[in-house]
């Protein structure tokens, strides 16, 4: 018996448990896995000294989360490194444009393209100067988050608040030409937008354009160094160190329910463990309300719902090691740590048209990245460990389809870096239904715990109605990135979770506090 029954030891996961056993509590984490961290890992798959990521790399919304930071997780080991510059996005033509932490190197990179856009994107981040810690604050609490909400609309002022709310509901593609005159700027919230699975044109992409170029202005896209493993293993080193324990390779098959509320787990070999005040689940939507809970505790409008769940698009990830550094044809490109390829705007909107139609794209865009620019100690001295992600088209693809697509996104590579294919010792492909194998949350290639189109952000995520990590079983609680703020390693979704468990527990205590004060009243 444990206070607390965190399932999954992803970093949402290990983040829940982490702010429980801080409080106080008991914690038990089970991870069906043998190994915690979820989408947080990465070993030495394809040869000794080439470290490589297998699920996420780049963390610029961990470096601006307050979560994170609460945690304190560089006393336990953990040491952020980062490359000479963000990020860049060549065009075939030879131009790039860069994203440094250096404003005035950014500045310069788009008044490359247009002469006043350097001054557009100094006007922007002192905009982001100026809002951002509150929106961050904003975004990563509960919807509504109603003590952040208001400091931002005091920040903001009538007239701007409804500005910010028009420019919320945009596209990128829109919001780009109203700001820049060059492609430099539009490329940089474009690219960034498509982070996500959401489409030049998609409403409310301009929104996660800006947020992840301000983001990165500000803090950069660090790594963590030896590998994004390093993350979880300071999660883990700083769960035990207040008591919390975790088990690997420990299933969790079933949610129990007594009196009409989550009291604890049953394991794959049938093992039940109970949960005195609150079962954390840091799983998909998906999963949690279909497998692990009984039908009969739940709403019969939740399950209905669930059928009109809309997952991200899957994903395919490339991963090599590299006798040497990529010859990019941009030299801006050398520096940075992710690059962006796919072309200009107009083949980016291609790309999502062909993924919204279920076609395979015929040119990919691509999110490359160079791991040791960014950290030296992820190969060999001279050497590259690098990776590259794109997206599918949400259906079964084929065999052939899928090694079509993996030379295309090679044939990309090798157009804006001639000589790359002659530096690959090694290469390691991930399809969907690997990254599925190898953490079930990832369902069917699916990376970001449901897409993040405006009509299941906020309080329609999951499902509507929802929005926070309550759900409608009581001592039950929502902790994956399938619950808002969504994806990205931020730890937000688990942190929700956790101080919802901890105010229930408040709750009952001073409701217990106040019926024995009325009891006694009653008897004197």
């Amino acid at each position: 018996m444990y206070d607390a029954v965190v399932i999954g030891a992803g970093h949402n996961g290990l983040v829940a448990a982490n702010l429980l056993a801080s409080s106080g509590w008991s914690v038990l984490v089970l991870e069906a896995a043998d190994e915690p961290g979820g989408a947080v890992r990465s070993a030495e798959v394809m040869r000794p000294g080439f470290v490589t990521d297998l699920f996420s790399a780049f963390y610029p919304m961990g470096a601006a989360s307050p979560v994170l930071r609460w945690l304190q997780l560089e006393r336990y080991g953990l040491r952020w490194r980062h490359a000479p510059a963000v990020l860049a996005h060549p065009l075939e033509d030879g131009r790039c444009a860069l994203l440094s932490r250096d404003i005035d190197r950014t500045a310069e990179s788009l008044a490359e393209f247009a002469p006043g856009d350097g001054r557009t994107w100094r006007r922007l981040y002192g905009e982001w100067q100026r809002i951002g810690p509150t929106l961050i604050e904003a975004l990563f609490r509960p919807f509504p988050p109603l003590g952040p909400g208001v400091k931002l609309l005091r920040a903001l002022g009538a007239a701007d608040a409804l500005r910010f709310a028009r420019f919320a509901v945009m596209s990128v593609r829109r919001y780009g030409e109203e700001e820049f005159d060059g492609e430099g700027g539009r490329l940089l919230l474009t690219g960034n937008a498509m982070h996500t699975d959401l489409p030049p044109e998609g409403a409310g992409s301009a929104v996660f354009g800006w947020l992840l170029t301000m983001v990165g202005q500000q803090f950069g896209y660090p790594v963590p160094e030896g590998g994004s493993g390093r993350l979880t293993d300071a999660l883990v080193r700083r769960l035990r160190g207040y008591g919390g324990e975790l088990a690997c390779g420990r299933r969790v098959v079933k949610v129990l329910v007594r009196g009409g509320r989550a009291v604890g787990v049953r394991t794959a070999d049938g093992t039940e463990i109970g949960a005195r005040y609150a079962v954390l689940a840091a799983v998909a939507a998906p999963i949690l309300y279909r497998d692990l809970v009984e039908p009969a505790y739940l709403p019969a409008r939740l399950l209905g719902d669930l059928d009109r769940f809309q997952w991200d698009s899957p994903t395919l990830k490339l991963n090599w090691a590299l006798s040497g550094p990529i010859p990019w044809k941009a030299e801006d490109a050398r520096l940075a740590g992710t690059v962006h390829l796919g072309g200009d705007r107009a083949a980016l909107t291609d790309y999502a048209a062909d993924l919204a139609c279920g076609r395979l794209p015929r040119t990919p865009f691509v999110i490359f990245g160079q791991m040791t620019t960014a950290d030296p100690t992820r190969s060999p001295a001279g050497t590259e460990s690098a990776w590259a992600y794109t997206h599918l088209p949400r259906r079964p693809l084929s065999a052939e389809e899928l090694a079509a697509q993996v030379t295309a996104v090679e044939e990309l590579v090798e157009r804006y870096a001639p000589g790359f294919r002659d530096l690959v010792l090694d290469r390691l492909v991930q399809t969907p239904s690997e990254l599925e194998a190898a953490d079930a949350n990832l369902v069917a290639g699916a990376v970001n715990g449901g897409t993040a189109s405006l009509h299941q952000q906020l309080v329609f995520r999951p499902v509507p109605g929802l929005g926070r990590p309550e759900t409608p079983l009581p001592g039950l609680y929502l902790a994956g990135a399938s619950a808002h703020p969504g994806g990205g390693v931020h730890g937000a979704c688990g942190a929700n979770a956790a101080h919802a468990a901890l105010r229930a527990r408040r709750s009952r205590y001073v409701s217990l506090g106040i019926h024995r004060a009325q009891r006694y009243l009653n008897r004197t």
